[in-house]
């Protein structure tokens, strides 16, 4: 993995205690080029696939590949708009390749992406990955779980503690590939970035078992690949009953 200077990059992925294989799927991609990296900066995904060992695992796969690969291809001017066509497009692909494989059929995957871009943070996000912007010693968590459960905490019904030990909290009220239309958030504008600033995507399998004040005091520690390391020995150590993914991203 290439990085630019300007920002410390890790991306790391665990399947856990209990799964027998990894539908988690992360990635992160800058271009080589300078006047197309002024135009498209850098993009880190994590998607967590659903519908059992090869559905999960190949839907999570190709939201990450066509996601990439349409923002990278985008010829517009606006970042934005590349990564809504590329959640649509991974979208579609999915549910392509579910028609295409019966055996797969309701195969499906969350999915975060996040685009640094000038100082701003774009960003596309459908399920329940979570993105969190981390800054002056507070950490706050930037996308809405698109989930029952999420509803509720919206709605005032139940507070976000109460949420992290609900017993319906892992069913979701959207995600790539399930229905046939796709309901994504999409910010109106970027917000600014600072320098310091960390941003981290994560798999529930991380944010269900480890709290965001220690998500916040593993960042604030060193190094964002010890940061990784940290928090999904911490996810494991609490049992790890899902497969466990982060990518951090500080910008320097």
């Amino acid at each position: 993995m290439k990085v630019r200077a300007g920002i410390e990059v890790s991306a790391q992925s665990d399947i856990g205690c209990l799964r027998k294989n990894n539908e988690d799927s992360f990635g992160y991609w800058e271009p080589e080029e300078d006047d197309r990296f002024a135009r498209k900066g850098r993009l880190a995904i994590v998607a967590d696939g659903m519908g059992g060992y090869e559905g999960g695992q190949e839907a999570s796969r190709l939201a990450v590949d066509t996601l990439v690969g349409t923002y990278r291809d985008f010829t517009g001017d606006d970042p934005q708009a590349g990564l809504i066509e590329g959640l649509q497009a991974a979208h579609d692909a999915i549910r392509q390749y579910g028609f295409a494989h019966p055996a797969l059929r309701g195969m499906g995957t969350t999915c975060t992406a996040a685009a640094i871009v000038q100082d701003g943070l774009y960003f596309v996000h459908v399920g329940d990955t979570r993105l969190y912007l981390i800054r002056d010693g507070r950490i706050r968590q930037v996308t809405r779980d698109h989930s029952y459960v999420g509803r509720l905490v919206e709605a005032g019904m139940i507070s976000r503690e109460e949420a992290e030990t609900h017993p319906q909290r892992n069913i979701l009220t959207a995600a790539l590939g399930t229905n046939p239309e796709l309901i994504m958030e999409s910010p109106p504008r970027p917000e600014p970035l600072l320098p310091d600033d960390v941003l981290l995507i994560c798999s529930d399998g991380l944010w269900g078992l480890v709290h965001d004040h220690e998500i916040l005091e593993a960042v604030e520690k060193g190094s964002v690949e010890n940061a990784g390391r940290e928090l999904i020995a911490l996810a494991r150590e609490r049992g790890g009953p899902d497969n466990i993914t982060v990518n951090i991203l500080r910008l320097l």
